[in-house]
């Protein structure tokens, strides 16, 4: 076996998908998988499909050309604004895209005119955590100039929320939200399919909501693959939370000093980290680092500390029983260190099919 390696259970990824797609049902809202995070792997992406999805959703234009030639029929969503430069791949392969820009939408008519294709937008709107979005004053003057372009199908609107500033999805954004297609719909004479309000930041929001909403559609990566509330770092109750898990390989176990020798500058990062004198420590260095992960994002199990990184490796510092060369650490994740660790051509993927039942 090689290492360092993701292991990624399938079957735990599916239940967590065909839960949430149950759930989020009962309150008449959809989940689009996004598979960014793994980079749109056939493997996942048709797991997806057989879980129940009936569109994908990838920020990458090059993930979803993959998946397409892999087979995935489904509609595919480009949930980044498409690149002016990309605009003939997403009119061929994407079947709806996020917009801001009418420019873009412009080219997107244009060239989806030439391939007598009809391309699906929906116009993302700025509700306060500032990343993309029109804002909402700007929004109908946008929407009168997309609804007479032609070969372009307004689909919805939507709403980015948490992902820069971590501004939390409630009644009042997602209100507002509702009240703008309401007022596209009667303004235009048009029907609105999607109202799309936000990402797994949402879940909490949706899956507590007793008003009445306009939204019917989340985009859902971090919650399947993680388990787990965005906002919070908490598990989402239902849902598995190791269903992908790191194992790494010890290459150097010693019992060293906690403090360098020698005149200190700045290490290979230009930092110079604040030291404690802990006398000698039993220090191990893993086969893996910053090249391959975000470090923060990954947790060792107990006894195991995480003390620093380079470019090729981590050193752990141990409080029980010292590592052995050739031992073998497994890591949770978060989001970060996944979607570093997916991007990763120095970490194998290897997917795992358990007989696990959620308890």
């Amino acid at each position: 076996m090689s290492y360092p390696r993701l292991e990624i259970d399938c079957t735990k990824i599916s239940h967590n998908a065909k839960t949430l797609n149950y759930q989020l049902a009962l309150k008449g809202i959809s989940i689009t998988p996004v598979t960014k995070v793994c980079l749109g792997h056939p493997v996942i992406a048709k797991m997806l499909v057989s879980s129940g999805a009936e569109m994908l959703a990838d920020s990458r234009v090059e993930n979803i050309v993959n998946m397409k030639k892999a087979g995935i029929n489904l509609p595919i969503m480009l949930i980044r604004s498409p690149m002016l430069s990309q605009v003939s791949d997403v009119v061929q392969y994407c079947d709806i895209s996020l917009n801001t820009e009418l420019s873009v939408i412009q080219r997107l008519s244009t060239v989806a005119s030439e391939l007598n294709i009809t391309h699906g937008v929906i116009i993302m709107v700025e509700l306060g955590d500032l990343r993309e979005g029109v804002m909402p004053d700007d929004l109908m003057a946008l929407i009168e100039n997309i609804v007479q372009l032609p070969n372009i199908a307004l689909k919805g609107i939507g709403a980015n929320l948490a992902c820069r500033y971590g501004i939390s999805p409630d009644d009042n954004n997602m209100s507002k939200l509702s009240d703008l297609a309401d007022e596209i719909e009667n303004k235009f004479d048009v029907h609105l399919e999607v109202i799309s309000g936000g990402n797994s930041a949402s879940l909490n929001w949706a899956l507590n909501n007793m008003s009445k909403t306009r939204v019917n559609n989340l985009r859902v990566g971090e919650a399947i693959f993680l388990g787990c509330d965005p906002l919070y770092q908490e598990p989402i109750k239902g849902l598995f939370c190791d269903a992908i898990t790191l194992i790494a390989e010890v290459i150097e176990s010693k019992v060293k000093p906690s403090i360098p020798w020698g005149e200190r500058g700045v290490n290979a990062f230009g930092e110079k980290p604040v030291l404690i004198d802990k006398g000698d420590v039993s220090q191990a260095i893993i086969a893996i680092g910053r090249q391959d992960i975000s470090i923060t994002g990954i947790k060792p199990p107990s006894g195991i500390k995480v003390v620093a990184s380079t470019s090729d490796h981590l050193i752990v510092e141990t409080s029980g029983q010292r590592l052995s060369v050739g031992q073998k650490v497994k890591f949770s994740l978060d989001y970060g260190a996944l979607l570093t660790a997916m991007s990763s051509p120095f970490i194998d993927k290897i997917f795992l099919e358990s007989k696990t039942q959620y308890d």
